[in-house]
C-alpha cells in the first residue's frame, strides 16, 4: 500500500496532546498516592536505564547473539545475486538487499547508520554497497536531512518502483503495509527514529521468547479508524461518543478526554506458547511535548520513549506535575 492517502494529516491527532495545562486527573488522588506512583515509575525507569547502560558497555562478542542478529547473519552469508523481473524491469539483488527493501518499506524511512547497525550487524561497508546498488537500480533513494542540531543525516526511502517490487513480490506478510517516499520531510527525523525504537522493543519481545508478527504505523491505524468512524457517523443509531468508544475498542485503543490517541507505532506479536495476538503501543516523545500530552499518552496505555537528550527534561515535567507515566530512553 502506498502513502497516497491524504485525507487526514498526522497533526490531526498529535496536536490534541500538545496543549499546555496540567493533568486533568491530578486533583482526584492524594499527594501521598501520587508520590507513591512516582516512586514506582522511577524504579522502573532506573531499571531500564541500567539495562541500557549495560547493553551499550558490553561488546557484541561478549554476549549471546540476539535473534535479530542471527537472522541478519544468515542473510549476509548469502552474497550471490538473483535476477528478478518485475513487469518490464529487471533487477539483480542479494538477499540482504531484499531485506533492506523490506526494512525501509515498513518504516517509511530509515537512517543509513541505523540500517548498518540493525540490518547489517554493524557492517557499514556491506550496507553502503547494498544501498548504492539499490539506488542505482532505482529501488531506493538516499536523501540528506538535518536533525534537531542541524547535523546532516543520510536516510533511505523506497521509490515507487521499489515499493511496487516489494508489494508484487509479496515479500512482507500480506497484512504488512509498506510505504515509499518522504511524505513530510520535516518529520523525517522522528519517523526514522521509529525504526530504532521498533528494534529496541522487538529485541526485548524476542528475548522473552515472543515472535513479532507485524508493525503498524500511525498512518495506517489512523486511516482505518477514521474510515470506521465515518461509517458509524452515517448510522443515525450511533451517538458520537458511543461511536468513538466502539471504534476505539475495535482497534484496541482508548478514548481519553473525548479523543482517541494514536500511537506512533504498534508492534503486534505472540508470546511464547500463546496463540493470542499481543500489542505494544509505542510513543516517541520529543521535548515539545507538554504535560497534558504526556498525561494523555500515559492514560491511553502507550509506552513512552524519548531520545536520551530529551528524557531528563520530560521526566522533570512529569515529576513536577506528578504524572504516573514512565519515560524510557531510546
Amino acid at each position: 500500500m502506498s502513502r497516497g492517502f491524504d485525507g487526514f494529516e498526522i497533526d490531526d491527532f498529535r496536536d490534541s496532546g500538545f496543549d499546555s495545562g496540567r493533568d486533568m486527573g491530578r486533583g482526584s488522588s492524594s499527594n501521598w498516592n501520587a508520590q507513591t506512583r512516582l516512586y514506582y515509575v522511577h524504579q522502573e525507569e532506573d531499571w531500564a536505564d541500567r539495562l541500557d547502560r549495560q547493553g551499550r558497555q558490553r561488546l557484541r562478542a561478549e554476549r549471546p547473539p540476539l535473534a535479530r542478529e542471527e537472522r541478519v547473519q544468515a542473510i549476509l552469508s548469502q552474497p550471490a545475486r538473483t535476477k528478478y523481473t518485475d513487469r518490464d524491469k529487471d533487477y539483480s539483488l542479494r538477499d540482504s538487499e531484499i531485506h533492506t527493501l523490506s526494512e525501509v518499506g515498513k518504516f517509511r524511512v530509515a537512517a543509513t547508520k541505523d540500517l548498518a547497525e540493525l540490518a547489517y550487524n554493524g557492517d557499514h561497508s556491506r550496507m553502503e554497497n547494498d544501498v548504492e546498488s539499490l539506488a542505482r537500480q532505482g529501488l531506493v533513494k538516499v536523501t540528506s536531512i538535518s536533525d534537531t542540531e542541524h547535523n546532516p543525516i543520510q536516510v533511505v526511502t523506497l521509490t515507487k518502483d521499489g515499493h511496487q517490487f516489494l508489494s508484487r513480490g509479496k515479500i512482507p506478510r500480506p497484512d504488512q503495509v509498506t510505504y515509499y517516499g518522504l511524505k513530510k520531510p520535516k518529520e523525517a527525523i522522528h519517523d526514522a527514529e521509529l525504526y530504532r525504537l521498533y528494534h529496541k522493543v522487538a529485541d526485548e519481545i524476542e528475548g522473552r521468547g515472543g515472535k513479532v508478527l507485524r508493525v503498524k504505523l500511525d498512518y495506517e491505524i489512523k486511516r482505518e479508524l477514521y474510515a470506521r468512524l465515518a461509517h458509524l457517523s452515517d448510522d443515525k443509531g450511533h451517538a458520537p461518543e458511543e461511536a468513538k468508544e466502539e471504534v476505539a475498542a475495535r482497534y484496541h485503543l482508548k478514548v481519553v478526554s473525548g479523543e482517541i490517541p494514536i500511537p506512533d507505532l504498534r508492534v503486534e506479536y505472540l508470546r511464547e506458547n500463546d496463540g493470542e495476538i499481543q500489542r505494544r503501543d509505542l510513543e516517541l516523545a520529543t521535548d515539545h511535548y507538554r504535560p497534558r500530552g504526556l498525561a494523555q499518552k500515559a492514560r491511553a496505555g502507550f509506552q513512552i520513549y524519548a531520545r536520551r537528550g530529551h528524557t531528563d527534561r520530560l521526566r522533570r515535567i512529569r515529576d513536577d506535575r506528578e504524572l504516573s507515566a514512565a519515560i524510557f530512553s531510546l
